[in-house]
């Protein structure tokens, strides 16, 4: 017997339907239109408005004006809060180490020293404050606070020998000064007159934080201006 030829089975796929396919590009057709007129009538505007345009200059140049007038408001805050900062010796005994450190930066502040600095910290290589006074000499203090003030333990000559060794070579200084709420000893004198260090001793302290006189004013042989500044 002959066998029957085998009928393929017709695919269960349904066919596509021109109907969505229309629908889909009318669709399309319509949202194009409305972008369309939507972008005619914003360019019509701002051709009627070219204006418009300005305004972000005009915006930044006010956040301009007003970064400047905080920036001086605030320089005037800091002229009058130097111009009246005192400190007593007993106040200064009182702070933390790292706040007498800012201390001494306030005090050359007030003096004209408008960079000054405070950097102590791990590491520092011998300066706490570092600053430029009016006359273009650079400044390099090593603070040593002492909790019981003239009490307290003496500032001996090996933390002279580390300002003495980095001051000028490594920071650049022009005027290198110890300076402690405390005394000093004998040898620490002796080392300081002979490496031309300027010490500033808690009388000599006292004297310059409750006063107004610049620290330059109140030491001996400082060196003579470096050169003419806008601080001058």
């Amino acid at each position: 017997m002959s066998r029957r030829p085998v009928r393929r089975r017709r695919s269960s796929r349904p066919r596509k339907q021109k109907g969505s396919d229309l629908q889909f590009l009318l669709m399309i057709g319509l949202v194009g239109a409305v972008a369309s007129s939507l972008i005619a009538s914003v360019a019509s505007w701002v051709a009627e408005h070219p204006w418009v345009f300005a305004l972000p200059a005009i915006a930044a140049a006010g956040m301009g004006a007003v970064g400047v007038y905080l920036q001086r408001k605030e320089a005037r805050r800091d002229a009058i809060r130097a111009q009246g900062l005192r400190y007593s010796a007993e106040h200064l005994d009182g702070l933390h180490y790292t706040q007498f450190e800012y201390a001494v930066r306030d005090l050359m502040y007030r003096d004209g020293c408008r960079d000054a600095q405070q950097v102590g910290r791990g590491g520092d290589q011998g300066a706490d404050v570092k600053a430029t006074d009016p006359h273009g000499r650079r400044w390099v203090i090593q603070c040593k606070h002492r909790k019981d003030g003239v009490r307290g333990s003496a500032v001996g000559s090996p933390d002279l020998f580390v300002l003495n060794g980095t001051g000028r070579q490594v920071h650049g200084g022009d005027v290198l000064v110890m300076l402690t709420n405390s005394r000093f000893s004998k040898p620490a004198l002796e080392f300081a007159e002979s490496q031309s260090l300027h010490l500033v001793d808690r009388q000599l302290l006292a004297q310059w934080a409750s006063g107004s006189r610049p620290l330059w004013e109140l030491l001996r042989s400082v060196p003579p201006p470096r050169k003419p500044t806008s601080l001058s």
